[in-house]
């Protein structure tokens, strides 16, 4: 359930609602608003109680939450999340652009790619130090060094970076080097995984899974954010279909519906979503269409010689002209709104 405080609600009537349900058994999420302190309640459905609270000073009302996924909704928290990464905010508005290659390949490769895609316009850094294949055979990451390769970009670029974590052992390692962490789609559903990320303040991009539900997407989320961590960025990257022309199913559908369902930013990565760098463009277009508040693209020089995903990765060039299109429909859908 959702205790949502009136405006001249004091710091002690506050607490006082925390106290009667921490009594009761509920675990508490204090959301405080421009306009309003909302109290998220957590455990089992009591109407009893839900009447006596609506007697205590300060309460406005008390509204039952029927969603499995409570701290992510909108009954929730009804205005948006804005995520801050250094400078940058994901879900304020603007539309932020993640970028660079899968891997991080070499010191020299990832340098020069990350000055060209912040000369093209990217806010965010992006390469995987730790790189969850799906044949054991198959280039895994350089690990540690990986990390400190895109903590020296940072300090070159001085723009954030976010690379992927794959084992709970390895989070506050990862954090010391990066700004952003990524749970892919493989680990999704890693509940040790999510708990532990819950733990720290970094902010954490979730990435779905390719065969889940939005709403098992969602529950995905809430075990971070029940954990302690609001600092959740939700990405779309494609489900798995029965079509095999593309690597997934890019499921724009998912954008418009999950920002209607949750006040948790959103990004898409046509990339993964698509498989096939002559589609990205046109897909990345139709996520900012379709109100993403950003985008996650891989980008590299070499695409024919990428170590992982180089026929879904753009060239500079291409990454270039795919901002330019993006900004144009970006500021289309702003005038329209």
């Amino acid at each position: 359930m959702v205790i949502v405080m009136e405006k001249s609600a004091t710091p002690e009537q506050v607490r006082r609602v925390e106290e009667k349900l921490k009594d009761r058994g509920f675990s508490t999420h204090l959301s405080q608003g421009v306009e309003r302190t909302i109290i998220g309640a957590i455990g089992d459905r009591d109407a009893a109680l839900m009447e006596s609270l609506a007697t205590l000073s300060g309460v406005e009302r008390v509204v039952p939450i029927l969603k499995p996924f409570k701290l992510c909704s909108r009954e929730f928290k009804g205005e948006d999340t804005v995520v801050r990464v250094g400078d940058v905010e994901i879900g304020g508005g603007e539309l932020q652009v993640i970028a660079g290659p899968c891997a991080v390949e070499s010191r020299e490769g990832f340098l020069e790619v990350a000055e060209m895609v912040k000369a093209a316009g990217a806010t965010v850094l992006r390469g995987g130090a730790f790189k969850p294949r799906t044949s054991p055979y198959s280039f895994q990451g350089l690990e540690e060094e990986g990390l400190k390769i895109l903590r020296e970009a940072r300090q070159l670029t001085g723009l954030p970076v976010i690379t992927e974590v794959m084992d709970p052992r390895l989070v506050s390692t990862v954090c010391e080097y990066v700004d952003v962490l990524q749970i892919g789609a493989r680990n999704m559903q890693n509940f040790f995984l999510l708990r532990e990320v819950g733990k720290i303040k970094s902010p954490v991009v979730l990435k779905r899974g390719p065969s889940a539900t939005i709403e098992e997407w969602l529950m995905a989320a809430e075990y971070i954010i029940s954990s302690g961590n609001t600092n959740v960025i939700l990405c779309e990257r494609g489900i798995r279909t029965f079509e095999t022309y593309t690597r997934n199913t890019l499921d724009l559908a998912a954008v418009p519906l999950v920002k209607q369902l949750t006040h948790l930013p959103v990004l898409v990565d046509p990339s993964h979503g698509t498989g096939k760098w002559k589609l990205v463009g046109p897909m990345a277009c139709a996520a900012v269409a379709a109100g993403c508040d950003g985008l996650m693209v891989e980008v590299h020089q070499n695409p024919s010689e990428a170590l992982s995903d180089g026929p879904q990765s753009l060239t500079p060039s291409n990454f270039e002209r795919m901002m330019e299109n993006v900004r144009r429909v970006f500021e289309a859908v702003s005038c329209a709104s």
